[in-house]
């Protein structure tokens, strides 16, 4: 700096007007080539901290895809497995085998059970509410995002419409029932019942009853039907897992 303060008071000094004014406008291009350099090293690190913000929620949104996937995994095996048992039970319907078939009507009563699909989707909730989501916006992941979660939404509504009806039904059937013997009958060893005062035949004589009533074969035609397109939605929604864990690795490890 005192060298270009003794550069300009010489050419004050010396009356030299034109070169005074070249240098001076030297010097500025030389402060604003300064500024833009500076400006330039401060967005590329802003930039590099961005990204790896980015790359950390991404990586969030991958842990918790990869848990979704081993529930679906899990959902898959159990629907597929009462779906089975209730297409056997509606064929013995149809076919008017109820009553050799009894403990086939007593396994398939699990269509009751309330299966739930529980998506952990704090990570895709964080990035959407942070400033590195326009990063990705209208990018191959965010289109595969916002399907996962489209699809999530159904699966949600699937799954309590159905659930719903179970609900309504087996209330109705516990005004209607005294389930004591068909309670003890389907989860107690036979072994066990075989002590008791009751015979087995009043056991299979209620459970008979209560599986001939039309709320009963409501739940189990339903889930015979409905598991198949429930299943189809979690693999659906798998397929799309595995596309957004291949995604996110190619932008966090580019």
């Amino acid at each position: 700096m005192k060298f270009f303060r003794r550069v300009r008071h010489k050419l004050i000094l010396d009356h030299k007007k034109i070169q005074y004014l070249k240098y001076a406008l030297g010097e500025i291009i030389l402060v604003v080539i300064g500024i833009l350099i500076a400006l330039q090293i401060n967005n590329w690190n802003q930039s590099k901290k961005d990204k790896i913000s980015l790359n950390e929620n991404l990586i969030k949104i991958k842990s918790h895809t990869k848990e979704d996937l081993e529930q679906l995994d899990e959902l898959v095996k159990g629907r597929k497995q009462i779906a089975d048992l209730c297409k056997k039970a509606r064929n013995s319907i149809l076919n008017k085998t109820e009553n050799d078939h009894l403990f086939l009507f007593k396994i398939s009563g699990t269509a009751f059970a309330d299966f739930y699909f529980k998506p952990n989707s704090g990570g895709y909730e964080s990035l959407k509410n942070s400033k590195y989501y326009g990063k990705i916006n209208n990018t191959q992941l965010d289109s595969l995002l916002a399907k996962y979660h489209r699809l999530v939404d159904d699966i949600a509504e699937n799954e309590r419409s159905y659930n719903q009806f179970t609900v309504h039904q087996e209330n109705y059937l516990d005004t209607q029932f005294d389930r004591s013997l068909i309670l003890a009958s389907a989860f107690m060893p036979l072994d066990s019942l075989a002590t008791k005062a009751t015979p087995q035949s009043e056991y299979d004589q209620a459970f008979i009853e209560y599986t001939a009533t039309p709320a009963y074969r409501n739940v189990i035609s339903l889930a015979a039907w409905q598991f198949d397109t429930m299943i189809d939605q979690y693999h659906e929604l798998t397929e799309l897992g595995h596309l957004i864990i291949k995604e996110i690795d190619s932008i966090t490890t580019g």
